[in-house]
């Protein structure tokens, strides 16, 4: 198990690099990520540290790649920016003329840009230009004919309106002005409308739609225009026409009076539209070659700038010795990992043409060291659970081993059928089938990458529900007689009389019944039970549910004994580890035996019934019993399962509340006399010993003066006492029960200690009946698929037996039945285990010896600091 069963082994250490090398050697140290360097500079704020003008660089030249980026996502062209290189971070030589060369770049796409981006409206410009002179001939035209039509219409004179008058004849309209121009056509009908209404109906207006297309030169956006003319008269309405035209973002161009000038002006336009199309396919050939040439090394040059940003960022934590012209940092890094480390720092002092050598040094600190789990693809998804719960502290053991097994067991326990399995793991399989075509999509959608994540986890739990489905015997809610029943129907005396008048026949092993499979009476003779899970014959009894209901209760218990008691155990192998005697003792001992007198009887009674009643209904019941037990009341039936039960039951019940004092005031009053021991003798050693004396000087509780006597000290009983104090201390730093050699509060230790021995005895009923939940979901689920099956797929079944309909309306039915089960039974049930099975490790398990109070190892390391930054992206 390695790492996983308990964190690294992790050493202080000190690095002592020269300035030309420190570059190199923290490339170096990145790229095997082994070491989590400490910020050494806290107070320094990091504007006034020794890099940070490196630091800016950077992220100049992230900036810049960025620029970059964006303008090739605008082209759709990215053919090698997923191409899977890891360049070496660049030293300052290169930095510098890679910083030169993304200016060049920069430079050359933004002076692209812009003369794009000025060609493109010189070309919309006479795009625009060359429809108004389309259709303003199209109006004049329409006008000249309109105004023949009404040349002989009489108009009051008083009432008479530019508009009216305009029709009167072509002389009056040729000495009226107009303005022609485009806007967009989602700003017509409010430009109509104010136009009208500001002239007072004192303008005339004629539009028509555009049938090209045109595209916005800033953003890119398409967009649809119309074109427009405005008839007016007098310098008072232009001005107002002009304003609004601005005031809507109309674009208004010259269009001459005469047709002929019309025309010779739309020739002129056309070429330039042609001259201007040219150039515009050459600046936009020229574009993408620049940007070819950009894509080809923007995933390097990507690499090799964050790599450079993190180098810097680290050498910010280091301190600088001006005088010997070096940097030291401090971090952390396995005690296994110590000799690869001090190999990379040679090799790149080597590399960096230092002379003088990196040095690396072991600290001793009193600091809690991060933990450090080695993990692989498969142990990943197990870790998560664990670390969500919270990060082990530093070497206690990790709950990630047992985990793997224990989880997707607990979540078959309750999810248990063969098909639903079945579908799980081939799901689980293609997923880990096709990791690495995943790994290198990298999607974007959470939820998928969570099941990604989660793939071996998906794997197990479909693997363990095809077993506990086979225990159960159930398929899709349908039994399978796969090594034939322990029943015989073919051995029934008298067939045809007892199915004709006997409605219920009890199957019942232990008598010679109706039914039987064989001469001798099982289990004592010759009878054959079902070679593995239940017998399929139980799909039929009309007791199915009460006997699975009875089977199932009593398994969730046994199975909730067997997980809190290796917790047990694994809490007994943390105390060994860490040698603390004292929480051994006084904490593990009694709560040992306090759960064997409760939930390990209750186990034993099941185990028990389950071995040796014969007649179900002559047996005790084990929930009255318990509670006769806890009132010391014989059964009122006279029931016992065994001789003396009754008296034994007393004996456990009061060897059970004798732990309680135990758990409740044995640890505080030991904590108690160590201090007072401790404040009573002060040593202070004055002169040297010789033969073993020792000046000693006491002081008394009450803070009297010192006393100065002669006395030989036993080297022996001093290295005792601080063996005690040392385990006191190692159970855990951040245990508010660990007693401070200065500073000790009885009142909190005693407070504390009530509140865990509480907890711990009102947990042992709780957490036990905490895991009926394992009885309860997996009664449902078997339920609820036999629901889906009886009341969906058995009617597609039985309706029009034999017939083409019936084979359609099966194939219908059939999609519909899929459908519920994946959505219903596998997602919702499914989710609805996994939860359940989540709960029943963070809180009934891992309480039992877990805390969950450490920190996570965070190594300097490129691959992880990339990692992180897809995802955040």
């Amino acid at each position: 198990m390695g790492s996983l069963y308990r964190s690294e082994e992790m050493s202080l250490v000190n690095i002592y690099l020269q300035s030309e090398a420190a570059f190199t050697c923290v490339s170096e140290l990145g790229e095997i990520g082994l070491i989590q360097f400490n910020d050494l500079n806290e107070s320094v704020n990091s504007f006034q540290r020794k890099f940070v003008s490196e630091v800016r660089r950077c992220d100049e030249m992230e900036r810049k790649l960025r620029f970059m980026e964006k303008e090739m996502k605008k082209d759709s062209i990215m053919e090698d920016y997923h191409k899977n290189v890891n360049p070496l971070a660049p030293g300052m030589k290169e930095m510098n003329e890679l910083e030169a060369k993304l200016e060049k770049f920069e430079t050359d796409m933004k002076e692209v840009n812009k003369n794009q981006e000025k060609l493109k409206k010189n070309y919309l410009e006479l795009t625009e230009l060359k429809h108004i002179l389309r259709k303003a001939q199209v109006f004049f035209e329409e006008t000249a004919h309109l105004s023949d039509q009404q040349h002989h219409q009489e108009v009051d004179e008083d009432r008479q309106s530019l508009l009216a008058s305009e029709y009167s004849s072509v002389h009056t309209i040729n000495t009226l002005s107009f303005v022609a121009g485009v806007i967009q056509i989602e700003k017509m009908a409010n430009f109509e409308k104010v136009l009208w209404r500001s002239c007072r109906g004192n303008v005339f207006l004629r539009f028509a739609e555009i049938d090209a297309t045109f595209n916005d030169p800033d953003t890119g956006d398409a967009m649809k225009k119309n074109v427009f003319v405005i008839f007016y008269q007098g310098d008072q309405l232009k001005q107002r026409v002009k304003s609004i035209c601005e005031g809507f973002h109309a674009s208004l161009y010259p269009c001459p009076e005469t047709s002929p000038e019309r025309r010779e002006i739309a020739i002129g336009v056309m070429t330039r539209i042609e001259d201007l199309q040219t150039v515009l396919n050459r600046t936009e050939e020229h574009r993408r070659m620049i940007l070819t040439q950009i894509a080809a090394d923007i995933r390097k040059w990507f690499i090799m700038v964050g790599k450079m940003k993190a180098i810097y960022h680290t050498l910010n934590k280091f301190n600088v010795n001006m005088a010997d012209k070096c940097l030291i940092g401090e971090g952390w890094c396995a005690v296994k990992h110590i000799d690869e480390i001090r190999y990379t720092l040679r090799r790149a002092t080597e590399m960096s043409g230092s002379s003088v050598p990196s040095i690396l040094q072991k600290l001793k600190t009193k600091e809690t060291p991060p933990t450090f789990h080695q993990t692989n693809n498969f142990t990943q998804s197990f870790q998560t659970i664990i670390d969500a719960y919270g990060i082990a502290s530093y070497r206690e053991i990790n709950p990630t081993p047992f985990t793997i097994v224990t989880f997707p067991f607990l979540f078959a326990v309750m999810f248990g059928d063969v098909g639903h399995g079945l579908i799980m793991f081939i799901f689980g399989l293609f997923l880990v089938w096709k990791e690495k075509e995943f790994l290198q999509e990298k999607g974007s959608n959470e939820i998928w990458q969570m099941v990604f994540g989660g793939r071996y986890l998906i794997l197990m739990m479909g693997f363990f529900s095809m077993y506990t489905g086979f225990l159960y015997n159930e398929c899709f809610a349908i039994s399978l007689n796969v090594f034939g029943s322990a029943w015989d129907v073919s051995k029934i005396r008298d067939v045809n009389n007892t199915l004709r008048y006997e409605k219920e026949i009890e199957l019942d092993p232990w008598h010679n019944g109706e039914v039987f499979r064989s001469v001798g009476v099982y289990p004592n003779d010759s009878g054959v039970p079902y070679l593995y899970g239940m017998d399929p014959i139980w799909q039929s009894a009309e007791n199915k549910i009460t006997f699975q209901n009875s089977y199932k209760m009593k398994s969730s218990i046994i199975l909730g004994m067997a997980q809190m008691l290796f917790g047990l155990i694994l809490a007994y192998r943390n105390h060994k580890f860490f040698n603390d005697r004292l929480a051994l003792y006084c904490e593990w001992i009694p709560q040992m035996i306090f759960i064997w007198c409760i939930v390990g009887y209750l186990c034993f009674l099941i185990i028990l019934k389950w071995t040796t009643i014969k007649d179900p209904n002559a047996a005790p019941s084990l929930l009255i019993g318990l509670i006769n037990m806890f009132m010391f009341t014989p059964s009122p039936d006279g029931l016992y399962l065994f001789n003396g039960q009754n008296t034994f039951q007393h004996f456990l019940v009061i060897v059970a509340f004798l732990m309680v004092p135990w758990m409740l005031f044995a640890k505080p009053y030991i904590l108690y006399r160590r201090h007072i021991q401790r404040k009573q003798l002060i040593f202070r050693v004055d002169l040297p010993r010789h033969d073993g004396d020792e000046l000693l000087h006491r002081t008394d509780s009450n803070g009297g003066e010192y006393h100065s006597v002669s006395v030989n000290v036993d080297d022996t009983a001093l290295d005792m006492l601080n063996q005690d104090d040392r385990s006191t201390a190692s159970t855990d730093s951040n245990d508010s029960a660990t007693v401070d050699k200065e500073e000790f509060n009885f009142g909190e230790v005693m407070i504390y200690q009530i509140i865990h021995t509480i907890e711990y005895c009102l947990n042992c009923i709780s957490h036990t009946a905490s895991y009926l939940r394992l009885w309860a979901l997996s009664l449902a689920h078997s339920e609820l698929s036999e629901v889906l099956w009886k009341m969906v797929m058995n009617i597609g079944l039985t309706a029009f037996p034999n017939t083409f309909m019936g084979g359609v309306m099966t194939f219908a039915i059939f999609w519909f039945f899929a459908s519920l089960t994946v959505g219903i039974l596998l997602l919702m049930e499914g989710l609805s285990a996994f939860l359940h099975a989540l709960r029943l490790h963070w809180v009934e398990f891992q309480v039992k010896f877990y805390k969950g109070q450490g920190e996570p190892f965070q190594p300097f390391s490129f691959e992880q600091i990339f990692l992180n930054a897809e995802e955040s992206n």
